[in-house]
């Protein structure tokens, strides 16, 4: 077993059972423990609706488009009878560190 091939929880695990057991007990412990895991490193479902903004921006893949650093948030239009999307471009957050907004 190789720790460096082990995520970051797993480690904290395998480090708990090794002071609250000894290496001798944690290790095979361990070890059984991990087969009983699944092995794919999947975050969960993935979102539809992403997947489906995904598949429409691949025709855009080829052409020169520029998203910028900071990118963009994409929200439905607001209002009476409003269809579509609104595009904005996202901005880098200010410096400001610690000081509190005035209101």
């Amino acid at each position: 077993m190789r720790i460096s091939k082990l995520t970051k929880g797993q480690v904290r695990k395998l480090k708990a059972l090794r002071k609250s057991l000894g290496p001798k007990i944690a290790d095979p412990a361990f070890s059984k423990w991990l087969k009983t895991q699944n092995p794919h490193k999947s975050g969960g479902k993935t979102d539809p609706v992403a997947e489906k903004l995904e598949q429409s921006l691949k025709s855009l893949e080829s052409k020169k488009i520029n998203l910028g650093t900071w990118g963009y948030t994409i929200k439905r239009s607001k209002g009476k009878g409003a269809k579509g999307f609104v595009a904005t471009r996202n901005k880098k957050p200010s410096k400001t560190t610690g000081t509190k907004k005035p209101g």
